[in-house]
């Protein structure tokens, strides 16, 4: 079709686009099971805009972007105008603090990305066969309504690495920062994972999960109508413990954990010990079609080893009795790596306005991307995993 019967539009919501038309983009791959990545759906990003965890106030205001062609919707993005940094998990504060002692005002900015949510997946949404038209266009959108309100820059988080080379061909900064995965080498179960570590590591993993599960109650694991709104409720209270910790205050409202009873229950593990029958600790996971997304922990209780036990061990348990393909434990934390979950190569995108200030920012990309390969080499040499022995 004619490139001419293109428009874009901009959205305050996601109720304003039929939820088919959105994962029609998002995830086409749904029709036949899961969606590849069940945080830009419909119903996950609504839940953030229905609850009020995203919205006036809360320093991220919806812009979404829809692609039409002939009327129909090929491609969406989430955009948002933010009015800060917080609950990015890409780190820019520097960047902010430096170009306002400059005289220049960062804020608002424009943000491609899912709110709250350090997890990988594609940004640029089409429908298949209109890749390359769409992420054109909505690339182009984006720039031309930060250029058009005088807007810093504009950034894409944890996007695909395909995105990432596309976005570079563009003339896009690439930025590269880490996490740590696990992943699956079809494991037939725990042990067989534990096997391919080396004799040290397997001693101290079997005494992590031997003094967590001596907690004195049971850990199990719910999905879809096993989860109950009480559920919920423990979870809030343990989210809030560690949003208190952690950030000062949660992200997420009450409110969005009773909307995930009714709409993303089949898209959640959730991981509780129980002592007593009453929850003391938990985790929140997302189930994708390859991959499962450790997202929150917290406890009331303090008890060894169990924030090991319920976040990471038993995530491993899960994704292999799916035969899921690898574990994503969020951001940061090097402790991880002993638990068998090395370092990964993350990219987001940046555009920004401003020639000089852009060209900064591109030379200390370019150190830390050197910077951040060298450490990932390191750490994987240092990892738990055996080393295999080569002949002379």
């Amino acid at each position: 079709m004619a490139e001419t019967t293109m428009q874009m539009t901009v959205l305050a919501g996601l109720d304003g686009i039929d939820a088919g038309d959105w994962d029609a983009c998002a995830c086409p791959e749904a029709t036949s099971g899961r969606p590849r990545d069940p945080f830009t759906t419909h119903r996950f990003l609504s839940a953030m805009e229905r609850s009020g965890s995203v919205g006036p106030g809360t320093g991220w205001q919806p812009r979404h972007l829809v692609l039409r062609n002939a009327g129909k919707v090929i491609a969406v993005a989430p955009l948002y105008v933010k009015g800060n940094s917080q609950g990015e998990y890409i780190f820019d504060h520097a960047w902010a603090d430096a170009w306002q002692r400059a005289g220049g005002q960062y804020y608002p900015k424009l943000l491609i990305a899912v709110p709250f949510t350090p997890a990988t997946g594609r940004r640029f949404l089409t429908r298949p066969g209109w890749e390359s038209a769409g992420i054109s266009a909505l690339f182009q959108g984006a720039v031309q309504i930060a250029t058009e309100n005088g807007i810093s820059s504009l950034h894409i988080n944890f996007c695909t690495e395909t995105e990432a080379k596309a976005g570079v061909d563009c003339g896009l900064l690439h930025r590269v920062t880490q996490q740590f995965h696990w992943e699956n080498h079809t494991y037939a179960d725990f042990g067989a994972f534990l096997a391919a570590l080396s004799s040290r590591k397997r001693k101290t993993i079997r005494k992590e999960r031997k003094t967590a599960q001596a907690f004195g109650g049971t850990i199990r694991h719910l999905t879809g109508p096993d989860i109950r709104p009480e559920h919920w409720e423990a979870l809030w209270q343990f989210y809030q413990d560690t949003g208190r910790r952690k950030w000062g205050h949660p992200y997420l409202t009450r409110a969005f954990f009773d909307i995930a009873q009714e709409t993303l229950r089949d898209d959640v593990l959730l991981v509780m010990a129980e002592r007593g029958g009453h929850p003391v600790a938990g985790a929140l996971n997302f189930i994708g079609r390859d991959t499962l997304f450790g997202r929150y922990w917290g406890a009331l209780e303090d008890h060894p080893c169990l924030h090991f036990e319920v976040c990471y061990y038993q995530a491993i348990d899960f994704a292999i009795a799916q035969g899921l393909a690898r574990v994503e434990a969020g951001a940061q934390g090097e402790h991880k790596i002993a638990r068998g979950y090395l370092p990964t190569r993350i990219h987001s995108l940046h555009w920004i306005g401003d020639p000089a200030f852009r060209n900064a920012v591109a030379q200390y990309l370019e150190a830390e991307r050197r910077a951040v390969g060298a450490e990932i080499a390191l750490l994987t040499d240092f990892g738990p995993f055996r080393k295999l022995v080569t002949p002379d």
